[in-house]
């Protein structure tokens, strides 16, 4: 069974709250920039893969496919595609 979205996040938050509180107490502006970009980044990941498995768990059980339909390996690639960066292209 899956972990609720929320559960997740707040956990992730958790951990950066307490980072943070400790290079807040030794005043390293430095490590709190860091952890503050971190924070948002890991976020932003954590969000793009809960959404991959939440559609991948609404998708029909049924093992048959329909033409024209893509196989989860297809929507992986895409999906992988799409994420890649542009540099070095």
């Amino acid at each position: 069974m899956a972990r609720p979205r929320e559960h997740i996040v707040a956990n992730l938050e958790a951990l950066y709250r307490e980072a943070h509180g400790r290079a807040q107490a030794t005043a390293d502006q430095a490590e709190m920039a860091r952890l503050d970009f971190g924070f948002r980044r890991d976020q932003l990941y954590l969000e793009v893969l809960l959404d991959v498995r939440d559609s991948l768990a609404a998708a029909p059980a049924s093992p048959e496919v329909q033409k024209g339909d893509k196989s989860v390996l297809e929507q992986i690639n895409h999906l992988r595609d799409l994420t890649r960066l542009p540099f070095g292209r």
